[in-house]
C-alpha cells in the first residue's frame, strides 16, 4: 500500500501540501447507494479548521468542501466509484518560510524529508503539516455516516488533559459532542476547560506550546470486527492514531494503568444480558462484560462493548523563540520561527481522532459485509 493511502476495503488516499493549491482525499470502496453526507462532512471540517478560536492558529481558511467524483448528481447517492473531495488553500503565506530554504526547524520533518527525498515543499511543512488532515476528516465524516446508518455506531472524542491539567472522569456511555464543543478547548468539564484554556494562553504568551491527551469512545460497535493477528482492531487503531501529526502515544482500555493491576483485577467477566439488542449477523445475542477494562477489544477483535482509547500529543514543534539548529550544509545556526501555528494541537485534533477511528471501524465493518448499502441494511 502506498504511503499516502490507508485501509483495505475503505481506502483513503490524501493529497496536497499545506501551502499548495488544494488539500483533499480520494475515497475508494464506499458502498453504492449511500446518501452523500455533505453537511456532516462540512460540519467536521468546520470543527477542524483554523482561525475559529483564540486557542488556534490565526490562519483563516474557509475549508469549503468540493466534490469532484463518485456522487450521482441527480440522486445525491454514492456510485460505488472513487469519491474525490478537496478544499482550496486561500490564506497561505509562503513568505513566512523563506528562511527555511536553508535551515532546519528543530523537531520538524524538514531534515528527515530532505534525507528521504532530497527535496521538500518548504512552505508550511508541505505534507508534514496538520493541514494534510483535511482529507482525513472529510473521509472520516463519510465513514462515520456509514457506520451510523449500517449499525448505529457513534464516535465521540474529547480533550482529557492539557499539560498538567486533567479532566475528571467522563462517562463513556453518555458523553456527547455537544458537551465537548460547549468549550473552545473541547473538554466537557467546565472547570477543567477553564484551567486548560489558561495553560494554553500562558504558553502562547510565552511564545511556547503545550501537549496533552485526547480520549475517544466508539459506541455500538458489533462483536467480531478485526483480524486475529497482524490486523488486530487495536493495532489498526494504534497505527491510525500514531499517523496523526504530533501524536506520541496510544493506549487501549486501561492502557498503561493495567501494568499496575493483577489479572483478577483487570479481567472483564462475561455476564448474561438478555436485554441487549440483536447484533445479527455479528455474533451472539445476550452477552456482555461486567467491566470494560479491555476497552472493547479482546484477542484483536471487538467484543461488542464500547471501544475506548487515549492518544497522547506532544507540544507543537513550532515555538516563537530563538533555537539552535543547523543549515543544509550542517553548519550551526540560530532560528526564530515565523508563521501561524497552534499553541496546543489538542482542541483541533478532536475531529481528527474521530475521523481516524471512523476510518478503521468502517474498513473492518466492510471486510465483514458487502458493497451495496441496500444489501447491508436490516
Amino acid at each position: 500500500m502506498p504511503g499516502n493511502a490507508f485501509g483495505e476495503r475503505f481506502v483513503v488516499t490524501t493529497f496536497g501540501e499545506s501551502h499548495g493549491g488544494v488539500v483533499g482525499v480520494v475515497v475508494d470502496g464506499c458502498p453504492a447507494g449511500h446518501p452523500f453526507p455533505h453537511a456532516r462532512i462540512q460540519a467536521q471540517l468546520d470543527r477542524r479548521r483554523p482561525g475559529r478560536s483564540r486557542l488556534s492558529s490565526s490562519r483563516r481558511e474557509p475549508d469549503a468542501i468540493e466534490v469532484g467524483s463518485g456522487i450521482d448528481p441527480e440522486s445525491g447517492l454514492t456510485l460505488g466509484t472513487p469519491i474525490s473531495m478537496w478544499v482550496r488553500n486561500e490564506d497561505a503565506k509562503p513568505q513566512h518560510y523563506d528562511e527555511l530554504q536553508r535551515l532546519y526547524r528543530p523537531s520538524h520533518a524538514d531534515y528527515t524529508y530532505d534525507a528521504r527525498y532530497g527535496l521538500r515543499f518548504v512552505a508550511g511543512g508541505g505534507r508534514a503539516s496538520a493541514r494534510e488532515t483535511v482529507g482525513r476528516v472529510a473521509a472520516g465524516a463519510l465513514a462515520e455516516d456509514l457506520l451510523e446508518r449500517l449499525h448505529g455506531i457513534s464516535i465521540v472524542a474529547w480533550v482529557d488533559q492539557v499539560h498538567a491539567v486533567q479532566c475528571p472522569p467522563v462517562d463513556p456511555e453518555s458523553i456527547t459532542r455537544a458537551e465537548v464543543d460547549a468549550h473552545e478547548v473541547r473538554c466537557p468539564d467546565p472547570d477543567a476547560a477553564a484551567r486548560m484554556t489558561e495553560v494554553i494562553e500562558a504558553a502562547r504568551h510565552d511564545r511556547d506550546t503545550v501537549g496533552g491527551v485526547l480520549r475517544c469512545v466508539a459506541r455500538g460497535v458489533p462483536p467480531g470486527l478485526g483480524e486475529p493477528v497482524f490486523d488486530k482492531l487495536g493495532a489498526d487503531l494504534a497505527a491510525a492514531m500514531m499517523s496523526l501529526p504530533a501524536s506520541r502515544g496510544f493506549e487501549l482500555g486501561e492502557g498503561f494503568a493495567a501494568t499496575l493491576m493483577r489479572g483478577s483485577e483487570h479481567n472483564d467477566a462475561f455476564v448474561p444480558a438478555p436485554e441487549r439488542p440483536p447484533s445479527t449477523p455479528f455474533g451472539e445475542v445476550g452477552i456482555r462484560t461486567r467491566t470494560n477494562r479491555s476497552g472493547g477489544i479482546q484477542g484483536g477483535l471487538s467484543n461488542g462493548e464500547t471501544i475506548r482509547f487515549g492518544v497522547a500529543f506532544k507540544p507543537v514543534a513550532t515555538i516563537f523563540q530563538p533555537q539552535d539548529t543547523v543549515d543544509r550544509q550542517g553548519k550551526a545556526a540560530t532560528l526564530t520561527a515565523r508563521g501561524r501555528h497552534d499553541p496546543c494541537v489538542l482542541p483541533r485534533a478532536v475531529p481528527m481522532v474521530e475521523a481516524m477511528c471512523a476510518l478503521v471501524l468502517c474498513d473492518h465493518l466492510l471486510r465483514r459485509l458487502g458493497v451495496r448499502v441496500e444489501e447491508l441494511l436490516p
